[in-house]
């Protein structure tokens, strides 16, 4: 048997599916929506673009990590089966597949409509005389002063070279020089330059010329007096994987580290390399051996093609094209809250219901009118919060700074190990501590990533404590594009689980079981596993069971083996599962009762909901946890059981729904490929980006998530 044939049979035969390989099938769903003609040509931009920056952090943080063990030489098991180096070839070739089909999109599918639409993306040299003089008035004034060209020869060291920054490698050469020895010179682009000059004609079309076309065009006036032999566009993508030492004193010295992990990035090892072809391949073979790469790290774009689709952010968001875009939906009211207007009795409202948040179908604004309030309300003691990722300019952010200068206790635990929002974190956490507000720098080696927050109210002689437990950030600007669920209350019950938490991470206590919250890194998993076991044995007497879990990544190995336990023990189980999932649903022997769908379209599905049958008395889960290992293990995270009859409605409905979807829709096969879902003849598209907008109190009542999609898949 050949190797690729042994190594596709090792895959294929695994109980489980690679967690690296499943998220490029995730991203292959991404890149799908830019097939879809219904789109608008910016919309197809935009997730082309996600695309994008998604393989950036991929390489980034999975490939990094890759390196990390095959760089110091320690041994890697993937889920699949494979020993670290045959795993880089297929995830490389893979890769290799990918890039491919991205640039075949943009060439075939989406240049050819630029124009037609009202843009397009022009070279210096196809544009008019005075647009020409426009350019080269930008590059004199502008570009020139900026740029610092960079030589590598026996007398100059190797320059850093920035990741993702677009490069220039010049090959040039002394005239004079008897000996013709070559020598390579680097030109970084500066990131804060825009990627592309604007141009705008009197027939309305914009002109998009790239910023590298321009320093082509005029590179010799960096290099006066010597040979220009090649000139090659690249662009780096180095191992930004890190993890923070354990460390029980959260001081100075904790941010300190992170400051320093945060400049590793601009050194990290070289992972993958881009570069437009006809490079020259001495340059290129220089930068092979000096980061010790193989053909397997380079990927070539096509001349007329784009290095790096990130950059059409720019486009897609010009002030010009507002109207190429779908306008967006406005937010309905919360099915339990209607009255949003009367945003003065969000306190009263509170007091005497339980209000869900499903955004971006509803809107945040309750929630931030709540914190707001709370800041001015001379009735308000304090305000305890969990942060992860803050909105630019951020209305929680300037809540808390006020409620702190109003005298109001203010605990906030600042999450500033966030990845690739380390920065800002700290910022704005610092801005925190210098208004008065007591900060915590995360807690020990664990990132905090669960969403909790807790107001502490005078009324009368009684005190109420309001609660808001989250799948999503406190983020404004997020909340329109991410679905999310959150739960506002006054219910003592999590009122008090959530006071004990925020008592654990915030000084020394070691709580009793919890009523409500199961909690990471203490027992999430196992009590999540005692529920699935519950369903088996319910199963096994006979007894109706189920199981339908929405989740945005499965990897935890005892989570899913006792999900194939369960399967086999005849309980019917239904996965949404956004990205990656390693779980082989469908398996003979294995998990022939398990179905996994991934739901990809306009709204990123980042909601996380749990729902056991419990035979006919269902227990259904919200919170911010996935299940995955650094879920269990590395992370305080939060999983709140919905007590609220109509809440719990609610959040079987968005199941239901999700179920529902053949839109948005994407069933994953046993082999780990995904074929799309289309309505069956007859039947009606059912969107749930679309569909949720809709939802009627009336509507939700009757349904039986059971009865209506888990016995059908049972059966």
């Amino acid at each position: 048997m050949a190797r690729t044939d042994r190594v596709s049979s090792l895959i294929n035969n695994s109980r489980y599916i690679s967690r690296d390989l499943s998220w490029l099938k995730f991203n292959e769903r991404v890149l799908d929506q830019v097939n879809n003609k219904d789109r608008t040509i910016l919309e197809r931009l935009k997730f082309l673009a996600i695309t994008a920056t998604n393989l950036d952090e991929f390489f980034m943080i999975r490939v990094g990590s890759l390196y990390n063990y095959i760089d110091y030489d320690r041994e890697r098991i993937d889920y699949s089966g494979l020993r670290e180096i045959p795993f880089k070839k297929r995830l490389f070739a893979e890769s290799q597949k990918f890039h491919k089909e991205q640039h075949e999109q943009y060439l075939q599918d989406l240049k050819p409509l630029f124009e037609e639409n009202d843009f397009k993306i022009s070279n210096p040299d196809d544009l008019n005389e005075e647009e020409q003089q426009l350019v080269e008035q930008y590059f004199k004034k502008t570009i020139y002063p900026m740029i610092t060209p960079m030589v590598f020869d026996s007398y100059h060291t190797f320059p850093i070279l920035v990741n993702r920054l677009l490069i220039f490698g010049v090959t040039t050469k002394n005239p004079d020089d008897k000996k013709k020895l070559r020598k390579l010179s680097f030109i970084q682009i500066p990131q804060n330059l825009p990627r592309f000059f604007e141009i705008e004609r009197d027939d309305d079309l914009i002109l998009f010329v790239p910023i590298e076309e321009i320093i082509r065009k005029y590179i010799a006036k960096f290099f006066r007096n010597v040979d220009i032999l090649s000139v090659n566009l690249f662009r780096i993508t180095r191992n930004g994987d890190f993890t923070l030492e354990e460390n029980d004193e959260i001081d100075s010295n904790f941010l300190e580290e992170i400051k320093r992990k945060l400049k590793s990035r601009k050194t990290g090892r070289v992972v993958r390399v881009e570069v437009e072809e006809g490079y020259d391949k001495w340059m290129l073979n220089l930068l092979k051996r000096r980061w010790e790469l193989h053909e397997e790290n380079i990927f070539t774009i096509e001349k007329d093609s784009l290095l790096d689709f990130g950059s059409l952010w720019q486009i897609v968001k010009h002030s010009e094209f507002k109207d190429k875009m779908p306008a967006p939906h406005s937010p309905v009211p919360p099915l339990t809250y209607p009255d949003t207007d009367q945003t003065d009795r969000i306190f009263d409202v509170l007091r005497s219901k339980d209000v869900l948040l499903h955004q971006p179908y509803n809107s945040i604004e309750p929630l931030l009118d709540l914190l707001e309030q709370s800041a001015e309300d001379p009735d308000v003691l304090a305000i305890k919060i969990t942060i992860y990722r803050l909105a630019d300019d951020s209305r929680v952010t300037a809540a808390l700074l006020k409620a702190a200068e109003n005298g109001k206790h203010v605990s906030v635990l600042f999450e500033v190990k966030a990845r690739f929002d380390e920065e800002n974190n700290i910022r704005e956490a610092q801005k925190l501590q210098r208004a008065g507000c007591f900060v915590i720098y995360g807690v020990s080696s664990f990132k905090t990533h669960t969403k909790l927050m807790l107001i502490v109210r005078k009324e009368g002689t009684k005190v109420t404590r309001y609660v808001h437990l989250s799948s999503g950030n406190y983020n404004e600007t997020t909340a329109r594009f991410y679905t999310d669920l959150s739960l506002l209350t006054t219910n003592e019950i999590y009122a008090h689980d959530v006071s004990e938490f925020f008592n654990v991470i915030t000084g020394h206590s070691n709580p009793e079981r919890y009523k409500n919250l199961l909690t990471a890194p203490r027992d999430m998993r196992q009590q999540l596993i005692d529920l699935i076991r519950q369903e088996a044995e319910n199963a096994g007497k006979g007894l109706s069971s189920g199981i339908v879990i929405k989740i945005n990544s499965l990897e935890d190995r005892q989570t899913i083996d006792e999900l194939y336990k369960a399967s086999e023990a005849g309980v019917p189980i239904k996965l949404i599962v956004r990205g990656l999932c390693c779980l082989r649903p469908g398996r003979e022997g294995l998990s022939k009762n398990i179905t996994v769908k991934s739901v990809v379209g306009e709204f990123l599905e980042h909601a996380r909901l749990f729902y056991f049958h419990q035979a006919g008395e269902p227990k259904v889960y919200g919170g911010s946890a996935d299940v995955m290992v650094r879920s269990f293990d590395r992370r305080l995270e939060s999983l709140f059981l919905i007590l609220d009859k109509t809440v719990r409605k609610e959040a079987i409905n968005i199941l239901h729904y999700n179920l529902k979807d053949n839109v948005n829709s994407y069933l994953l096969q046993e082999n780990g490929d995904y074929i799309k879902e289309e309505p069956l003849e007859g039947e009606e598209p059912f969107n749930i980006h679309k569909e949720f907008y809709n939802v009627r109190l009336h509507d939700i009542m009757e349904v039986n998530l059971w009865e209506e999609e888990i016995q059908e898949a049972g059966s």
